[in-house]
């Protein structure tokens, strides 16, 4: 896997995948950038957000539970000094779906966050992550 960061100005960057797509970075306005992407860290919670998601939704589907929609609401908490890493990260699940049961969602939140989700396995050494969820069954 392959990546490329290019710097633009002031504390803009243009990040662009071995996949071929792009994305626009900016850090803080304290460190000269001006609000017009998300910041690094920011993007490390997008992507363990997007790949625990996609895990669950796909644990879900492969056991024929009709999930519809599945959102992740993630808040972190930093330690005060350098290097500023997370300490504690929260990782909130709502799964819609019809007729979902409780055992199905939270054992493939488990499975994610245990085995599958390498962003969530990968953070977890430096932070506390907790986890908990919602079912919205629908009609």
């Amino acid at each position: 896997m392959k990546t490329r960061i290019k710097w633009i100005e002031h504390a803009l960057f243009l990040g662009e995948s071995g996949s071929g797509h792009a994305l626009v970075m900016d850090g803080p306005p304290e460190h000269g950038g001006r609000n017009l992407g998300p910041r690094p860290m920011e993007m490390l919670l997008l992507g363990m957000g997007a790949c625990t998601a996609i895990d669950v939704v796909h644990i879900l589907r492969k056991g024929r539970h009709r999930v519809t929609d599945c959102e992740v609401e993630i808040s972190a908490e930093r330690v005060d000094r350098e290097p500023k890493v997370f300490s504690r990260i929260h990782v909130h699940f709502i799964v819609s779906g019809r007729e979902l049961n409780e055992s199905a969602v939270s054992r493939a939140i488990g499975l994610s966050a245990e085995k599958y989700c390498s962003a969530s396995i990968m953070l977890a050494k430096t932070a506390e992550i907790t986890h908990d969820y919602e079912i919205r069954n629908v009609e």
